[in-house]
Formats: structure tokens, C-alpha cells, sequence
């Protein structure tokens, strides 16, 4: 058993709980601060204290009551959340997001950034009970996908009962999604991963997932991979998968995809035009006074030198391997989370006067289709990760809205936006 929080903060804040408490209940709370009645009930006993913004939360509940909060068309949960990529995509169409869960703490750091007033960030999900998420209508996930174990299952029983994808899917992340699915039975759900998760271990993989996710949990489930390049000068191909817990005519022909190429790369590059509008990262990447890219993006002669004698020796040897350099009118490979590194996959060329130069994190953001408003708060290491990890954010909403339809009730759907 936890030990009781005596400190007179959260003294503080339980009395505005138990001033709450009076006139609804531990439900209507649970369900009202995005959190599940389980962690409710473990506040009201002091056994864990309770966090400042739900305490900010309960003083306005106090003053204007329950409902004066404006209402979503839908709610979602953001899961290996990642910087917020997909969220975005979904609160652009109406959605709310009511529960996140992301491991990596510096990914935390931006996404608490750029989601400021939202609730707190849950860790590790696979040491979050399924009880203590709270309701929502969609499923969100860009789960990492880590070789399948059929053997040595230890959490047969996880839902209470032996159940199929317990057996195939338990040691990986993909079980935590079907796990809370099976419990929380969302109206949909939507996955996203690489491309090669329908090849991985000769198509088995992507087997086990689809019939736990249609067969085992009953959903009506519907995959396309989509190249990010529809949408931005980047080459990015990734496996969408939705589902749906009704009967719905869906269709992949409904998801709006504009001609491949159409953007091209001079369009997210920094200028000094542009920047004179954006300038949302300070002097970051940009020397506004002399309207130029700072000098530390372009290659030093040592690191062009060894990344053309790398190509070459592979050249020989009659392999691929080598730097991507690009231009103005280009599409790009696919931005990795090694990008950091060296940058070689995306080289922008400068000229015969001048070493080729790595993308900015700015540039890099926008190659992912986040907005310039979008924060920046950690090192350039740590963002060019963060950005060749996350989603072409216009490809979720494009997928957002063609799902949209089938998650909101008629009465939702001609609802004025807010």
C-alpha cells in the first residue's frame, strides 16, 4: 500500500477535491478531469498527491460548474505519442485529446512544450493499467514494432480470461494497444508503422496483428501504406492501419491525396522571406541581421571528405550505399532518427564553391508537415530524433478526416467547428 501524502500542498488541494466531491461524483469527475475513477479514489485517500493542473482544473469546476467547458466532437487518446505529430492531425477535425502516454523523456519535453494546458504525460504504457485510462472514442498509436514472441508467455490471462493475442503479441508493444482496446472498446482506432511491418518475418508479423485486431477483438479493420511525398518533398512510406468497432463503409478512395511531387523541397528550405514571417526560433538556425543559414549546418571538409570517399569504396563494390544530396527542385529519402549522425540521407547542395549542408530542425519539421508555430525546445540532436521519428502530420489528417464521418454521430457532424 502507497503511504498517505501529508504535505500541505496536497492538503490544499484536497480540499478543493472534497469541495468538488459535494455536488458530483467520483464518475462525473473521473470523466470530467481525463482520468480514470481508480486515480481519483487514489487522491480523495491522499495516497498520491494531485497534480497542479488538475488542482487549476477543480478551482474552475468550483466557480463555473461541470459543463461550462466547451465540448469536443470526439475524444482520443494519444499513445507512443511521440512529439504530437498525430495528435495534431486529430485535433484539427474536432478532436480532444484526453490521455497521453510517451516514454522518452526529451519527446515529453517538446510535447509538453507545444500542449501546454493539457494533462499530464504518462510514462511507460506498459506499466499503465488499462483501468485508469479513461473513456474515449478513438485510439491513436504510432507503436514501435518489436520482433513477436509466440513462446514463454507470461500474462496469459491479462484480461482476465486466455485470449489469443495475449498468447502471440505478450513481450511486445502492440499487446499494450490491443490490451487497452479490449478493455476501453473505443468506436475506432488508427495505427500507423513502417512499411515493412507487412513483410517483417515473411508477412507473420503483420499476420498476428491483423487477426488480433479483426478476429480476436472484433473490430472492421482497413490498411494502406501512403507516401508521405503526397504531401511534402519527402518519400516517406508508412503502413496506416484503421479500424472500426461498427459495421462502416469506409473507403481508402476517401482519403484526399494530392499528386506526388507537387511540393518539392526549395518550398520548406529557409529564406530570408520566409524567415522574416516565421521567426519562431530565434537566432536558432537563422542569422536574420546577415539573411543567412548559420555556418554549423554545412558540412566541415573532414566529414565531406569521408562521406565521399564512403561512396565511393561502396560504389566499387557495387552497392548503393552513399549520401543523398538534393536540391530546390527535389523530393527527398526518408528523413531517419540518425539524421543527427551525419546527415548523409538529406545533403542540401550549396555549390561547387561550397560543402553540401545538412536540413535545419526547422526544415526538418517542415518536411514533416509541422506547422512553424510548432516549438522547438531541445538541442538539435535531440529534435532531429524526434522529427525522423514522428509522422507526416498531413497524412493523419487526411486519414483523420476521411474517419471522421464514422466516429462522430449525424448530430456531431453538422455541429458548427469551434
Amino acid at each position: 500500500m502507497t503511504s498517505p501524502i501529508t504535505t500541505e500542498d496536497n492538503s490544499a488541494a484536497l480540499q478543493y477535491l472534497q469541495a468538488a466531491r459535494k455536488s458530483h461524483s467520483q464518475a462525473d469527475l473521473a470523466k470530467h478531469l481525463k482520468f480514470g475513477e481508480r486515480q481519483v479514489r487514489r487522491w480523495e485517500k491522499g495516497e498520491q498527491p494531485i497534480p497542479a493542473h488538475v488542482v487549476e482544473e477543480l478551482q474552475r469546476l468550483l466557480d463555473f460548474g461541470i459543463d461550462s467547458k466547451p465540448t469536443s466532437d470526439f475524444t482520443f487518446i494519444d499513445l507512443f505519442a511521440g512529439i504530437g505529430g498525430i495528435r495534431l492531425a486529430f485535433e484539427a477535425i474536432g478532436g480532444e485529446c484526453v490521455f497521453t502516454s510517451e516514454w522518452d523523456s526529451y519527446a515529453q519535453k517538446t510535447y509538453a512544450t507545444n500542449f501546454p494546458s493539457s494533462h499530464a504525460i504518462n510514462g511507460d504504457i506498459t506499466q499503465i493499467d488499462a483501468e485508469d485510462i479513461p473513456d474515449h472514442d478513438v485510439l491513436l498509436g504510432g507503436f514501435p514494432c518489436q520482433p513477436f514472441s509466440i513462446a514463454g508467455v507470461s500474462k496469459k490471462n491479462a484480461l482476465g480470461r486466455a485470449h489469443g493475442f495475449a498468447d502471440e503479441t505478450q513481450g511486445t508493444l502492440f499487446f499494450d494497444v490491443a490490451r487497452i482496446i479490449a478493455k476501453k472498446r473505443p468506436k475506432a482506432f488508427m495505427l500507423e508503422n513502417v512499411k515493412n511491418l507487412q513483410s517483417h518475418d515473411k508477412g507473420r508479423t503483420f499476420d498476428v496483428i491483423h487477426r488480433t485486431l479483426r478476429d480476436d477483438l472484433g473490430y472492421n479493420v482497413f490498411f494502406k501504406v501512403i507516401d508521405g511525398a503526397h504531401f511534402v518533398p519527402q518519400h516517406r512510406e508508412r503502413i496506416i492501419i484503421v479500424g472500426f468497432r461498427d459495421e462502416v463503409d469506409f473507403d481508402w478512395d476517401k482519403v484526399k491525396l494530392p499528386g506526388k511531387g507537387n511540393v518539392t523541397l526549395g518550398e520548406i528550405l529557409h529564406k530570408p522571406k520566409l524567415e522574416a514571417a516565421a521567426k519562431v526560433d530565434g537566432s536558432n538556425y537563422f542569422d536574420y541581421e546577415n539573411k543567412k543559414l548559420l555556418s554549423k549546418y554545412t558540412l566541415t571538409d573532414n566529414l565531406w571528405t569521408y562521406l565521399q570517399n564512403y561512396k565511393k569504396k561502396h560504389q566499387a563494390a557495387g552497392n548503393g550505399f552513399g549520401f543523398g544530396m538534393v536540391n530546390e527542385g527535389s523530393v527527398t529519402r526518408t528523413l531517419s532518427a540518425r539524421y543527427y549522425k551525419d546527415g548523409s540521407e538529406i545533403l542540401v547542395d550549396q555549390g561547387d564553391d561550397k560543402n553540401p549542408r545538412r536540413l535545419t530542425p526547422r526544415e526538418c519539421a517542415r518536411l514533416m508537415g509541422f506547422p512553424d508555430t510548432f516549438k522547438i525546445p531541445v538541442s538539435d540532436t535531440r529534435a532531429y530524433k524526434q522529427f525522423g521519428n514522428s509522422v507526416v502530420v498531413p497524412v493523419m489528417e487526411a486519414v483523420a478526416k476521411a474517419m471522421r464521418p464514422h466516429i462522430c454521430s449525424a448530430t456531431l457532424e453538422t455541429k458548427p467547428k469551434k
